[in-house]
C-alpha cells in the first residue's frame, strides 16, 4: 500500500462530474489498483474513489503541459489520472506532496467474526432453504480476491445467491456484500449473482441501501435456527 500526503484538487470525470478543491489530503494506492482520497473527517468513506480494474498514470508538470487534456493549474507540479475500464476518470492535480512511502502489508487473513456470527453462518448453512424453497448451499467462506462471502448458494432456478450474515445489519455490512457482488458478478461461471442480506437486525438506513441495490433482506430468528423456543415472553 502506498500513502501519499499532498496538497492536491480532484476531479472525477465519468457518468457523474464532481469537483474537490486544493486542499491537503490522503492519497491511497492499494496493492489490488484501487485509489481512494481521504480527508481527516468523514469517518472511514473516503471523499472520492476508483475502484478495480483501474490504472494510475502519474504524469509531471512538464508531460501534462505537454498534453492538450491535462494543462495544470499554476503552481501544480503533477497529474495522476486514474481510468477505470468504462473511460471514467479520476483526475488529482498535485500541488505539493508532504509524505510518500509504500508498505507492504501481506495476505490479510480477512474478518473473524465473533461467536454469534460464526454460529448464525454455521446454522445457516445447515438450514439453507431458510433462504427460500430449493435452495441449496454451494460453499461456506467462498474465497474471493477480497476476502471470503459467508455462503454462496444455489436458489431453486440454479442461479447463484452470495449471502452476508451478521448479528446487526449496518450500512458497512451492505456495502461490503456489494464489493463482493461486483467482483463475483464477473464470473462467467457464477454471473449473474443475486445478493442477500441476513441478520438478526437489520437497520432501516442498512435496508433501504440494500433494497435500492436489488439486494434482499433476511432477518434472522437465531433461536428458532437453533430448534429451541423463543424466550422473549419468558419469566425464566
Amino acid at each position: 500500500m502506498r500513502l501519499v500526503i499532498a496538497r492536491c484538487q480532484v476531479d472525477y470525470v465519468g457518468r457523474l462530474t464532481a469537483h474537490l478543491p486544493m486542499a491537503r489530503r490522503l492519497l491511497l494506492i492499494k496493492a489490488d489498483g484501487s485509489v481512494l482520497v481521504h480527508s481527516d473527517g468523514g469517518s472511514y468513506k473516503p471523499l472520492n474513489w476508483m475502484s478495480p480494474p483501474c490504472w494510475l498514470e502519474e504524469r509531471s508538470g512538464e508531460v501534462a503541459a505537454a498534453r492538450a487534456d491535462s494543462a495544470l493549474p499554476d503552481g501544480a507540479k503533477a497529474l495522476w489520472v486514474v481510468t477505470n475500464k468504462a473511460g471514467e476518470e479520476l483526475r488529482i492535480t498535485i500541488e505539493d506532496v508532504e509524505h510518500d512511502t509504500s508498505h507492504e502489508l501481506g495476505v490479510d487473513p480477512g474478518l473473524v467474526k465473533d461467536g454469534v456470527e460464526a454460529h448464525l453462518q454455521e446454522l445457516l448453512a445447515e438450514h439453507v432453504q431458510t433462504l427460500g424453497a430449493g435452495y441449496t448451499l454451494i460453499r461456506r467462506e467462498y474465497m474471493t480476491a477480497i476476502g471470503p462471502v459467508d455462503l454462496l448458494c444455489r436458489d431453486a432456478d440454479g442461479a447463484t445467491v452470495a449471502v452476508e450474515i451478521k448479528r446487526r445489519g449496518e450500512i458497512d455490512g451492505v456495502e461490503q456484500l456489494t464489493r463482493y457482488l461486483e467482483l463475483l458478478n464477473r464470473d462467467p461461471l457464477l454471473a449473474p449473482v443475486a445478493g442477500v442480506f441476513a441478520a438478526q437486525q437489520i437497520k432501516p438506513q442498512a435496508r433501504t441501501l440494500a433494497e435500492d441495490r436489488g439486494i434482499r433482506c433476511l432477518v434472522l430468528d437465531y433461536n428458532a435456527l437453533r430448534g429451541t423456543e423463543s424466550s422473549e415472553f419468558r419469566l425464566f
